[in-house]
């Protein structure tokens, strides 16, 4: 076996107090990723062309964003999945619609729109949105009940699947080069997930475990992630400060190591991932937690989708 190639980042690329730091998006276009800080409803932006200078909020909402992508034939509006449910963030006014809520009618009367929040999530070959609910603790202590998540496929028509329940915490949804399997984590159970994909229906079967964190010590899960265009998975290990690089058979080749063990998510910018992470202290400034990273790593991402919505 070769040995693992190991990286280590000692400094962020931009330093932030993000209370949860997620979903990092590379806008090809204009050359900016942005990201979302859960906790704090904040929309995060920046201009790769000008730097970390350029960090800017924009949108400080009143609900909580998870996840986004961009919309075809769209440049002013992206795609999200919130709070209630699946909706629309203009760029340049900051103002947001929903478009489909997550919920039927008798489970928002039961509360559970409250309780419950978006996390991760990606947009298919086709063009479909998925996006993975779970407990919102900020609401809600779930204790033992935690598996009353689902994960949701949007597809163009507005028409809304659930695809799994008893989920926990849903996290990176991503397909492999071929588009013949997804990959889904379910942190809390320590597993990514791999199943048969169907491209044309969106249909997933033979569900099994790619990759598992069990035994890299307690709270140790994996987060969100990406695919290279080698159809490698680059997947952050939410508590113990790392990104590491798994092959298609589902080996650790390479290693990131970064100074701060709350890791949430990788996305890919060229050659660079950028990655996010949690736990920010505003009361502690040396602390870099909650800060946004980078790191060249030789290879570039797979081409995102994006979300097709019928007029």
């Amino acid at each position: 076996m070769s040995p693992i190639k190991t990286y280590t980042v000692t400094e962020p690329y931009v330093k932030l107090s993000c209370s949860l730091g997620e979903g990092p998006f590379w806008e090809e276009a204009t050359n900016t990723v942005r990201f979302v800080d859960i906790v704090k409803c904040n929309v995060h932006s920046i201009d790769l062309n000008k730097g970390p200078s350029s960090h800017k909020i924009l949108g400080n909402l009143d609900i909580s964003i998870g996840v986004t992508a961009d919309i075809e034939g769209n440049d002013e509006e992206f795609v999200f999945g919130g709070k209630h449910g699946f909706g629309i963030f203009n760029r340049s006014t900051a103002q947001y619609r929903y478009i489909k809520k997550a919920w039927a009618e008798e489970e928002i009367a039961a509360g559970k729109d409250k309780t419950m929040r978006a996390n991760d999530g990606a947009v298919d070959s086709q063009g479909r949105f998925w996006v993975g609910y779970m407990n919102d603790p900020l609401v809600k202590d779930p204790g033992a009940d935690r598996a009353t998540g689902v994960l949701f496929r949007l597809d163009p028509d507005l028409s809304l699947h659930r695809i799994l329940e008893g989920v926990t915490i849903p996290n990176g949804t991503t397909w492999s080069p071929d588009d013949k399997t997804m990959y889904f984590a379910d942190s809390t159970t320590s597993n990514i997930y791999a199943f048969d994909f169907d491209s044309v229906s969106g249909s997933i079967s033979n569900k099994r475990v790619f990759f598992s964190t069990a035994g890299m010590g307690e709270g140790v899960v994996p987060d969100g992630h990406c695919i290279d265009e080698e159809g490698y998975m680059w997947t952050a290990i939410h508590g113990n400060g790392k990104v590491v690089r798994v092959s298609p058979e589902g080996e650790v080749v390479a290693e990131i190591t970064l100074p701060t063990p709350s890791v949430t998510c990788p996305a890919f910018a060229g050659e660079e991932l950028f990655i996010t992470t949690a736990g920010g202290d505003e009361s502690d400034p040396s602390s870099l937690a909650g800060s946004v990273f980078r790191v060249h790593v030789g290879v570039k991402g797979m081409k995102l989708h994006r979300f097709r919505m019928m007029a």
